[in-house]
């Protein structure tokens, strides 16, 4: 049996649903291992995946008898093979934050129910952590440490920021990575200073501080990681910046743990950077796992506590508009007395030869 959508099914019951149609690939993966295109129909009496002809081979070489999903190819289905499908449902969930408005109305044509929402059900439960997932992260993790240490001996005055992201791909995707898990993120001298920078064709300069901000997927499990580079020197005002920055870095790890909450964090960690005449752009941090950005969010306004076996970013940042922009970020595992950091990588300042 598989064990992800019994509970899938048993959360379905307590919410008065008697089926659901998971349209996300990422929660599709997350219940079954299905990486193709297609729906998971959970219904009344079976667990039935809808994909393409294409993929149909693909899919049942990765299912099991015990996962109990039946595969059909969509085009030997009609109008009335899709209707029969919820047959004797009241209500059927669906994924709102996911699904447009066109796909609901199709929706609503071809099965013929009543759509629930169902507020993020199978995200929520993909917050904790599994022992594999954990697993997978932690590869992930140690593959950008490997990047980043590479990177360090390949960065060269008169480099592109262009050149180092493409370079940061390759390497990924040589040394045992699916890819990435987001465009890296390669940012020098005052284009630093947007915490969203795209890597453009800006030249590496004698003095630059580099901003890479990069992660990887290995199994579709993300890693997350920002380091500063600093080209021959560190100037005193960068270096001031690197230690509120790091200091912040620390006190919010050192706050994370089981029970503790992110509101409260966040709030700490503002009132820090503010203290020390920043003020803050982005979030300290967020949850890591399928998707890059996925719960638990680190936030001013939202209560939500820390369990042991969250996956989550710290990424406190300083910046100064049109100057330059410092951030250093580690993915840690939440566990009952603290983080366990999974992106290992030094936080001293990095001081390259360029």
């Amino acid at each position: 049996m598989n064990i992800k959508i019994k509970w899938l099914r048993d959360k379905l019951r307590t919410q008065n649903l008697q089926g659901m149609i998971v349209s996300n690939p990422v929660n599709v993966k997350y219940l079954t291992g299905i990486e193709a295109e297609g729906e998971l129909l959970i219904t009344l009496r079976e667990n039935i995946f809808i994909t393409d002809s294409r993929y149909v081979e693909a899919v049942n070489t990765i299912l099991t008898i015990e996962d109990e999903i039946l595969v059909n190819d969509k085009k030997n289905l009609n109008k009335d093979d899709y209707a029969a499908f919820f047959m004797f449902c009241e209500n059927v969930g669906f994924e709102e934050n996911f699904v447009t408005y066109a796909e609901y109305k199709e929706m609503l044509q071809k099965y013929r129910v009543n759509l629930m929402e169902t507020e993020k059900i199978v995200e929520s439960q993909r917050i904790i952590k599994e022992e594999k997932e954990i697993q997978c992260i932690e590869r992930a993790c140690e593959i950008t440490d490997k990047c980043f240490e590479y990177l360090q001996s390949f960065i060269k005055i008169g480099m592109t920021e262009k050149e180092i992201a493409f370079e940061i791909e390759r390497f990924y995707k040589t040394n045992g990575a699916d890819g990435v898990s987001f465009e890296p993120i390669v940012a020098s001298g005052h284009n630093s200073s947007m915490p969203h920078a795209v890597p453009g064709n800006r030249k590496i300069k004698d003095g630059d501080l580099i901003l890479i901000d990069m992660g990887c997927k290995y199994k579709g499990y993300c890693s997350d990681m920002t380091r500063m580079i600093f080209v021959n020197c560190i100037e005193d005002e960068y270096k001031e910046a690197y230690d509120i920055c790091l200091k912040n870095n620390e006190m919010v790890e050192k706050e994370i743990k089981d029970g503790k909450n992110m509101k409260t964090i966040s709030q700490n960690s503002n009132n820090d950077l503010k203290v020390n005449g920043y003020s803050p752009l982005h979030s300290v941090g967020h949850g890591v796992g399928l998707d890059i950005h996925e719960k638990p969010f680190f936030s001013i306004t939202y209560d939500q506590q820390l369990k042991e076996n969250m996956v989550v970013t710290v990424e406190p940042g300083v910046y100064k508009t049109g100057q330059f922009g410092i951030r250093i970020e580690d993915t840690v595992l939440v566990g009952k007395m603290g983080i366990t950091r999974l992106t290992k990588s030094s936080k001293e300042p990095t001081i390259i030869n360029g």
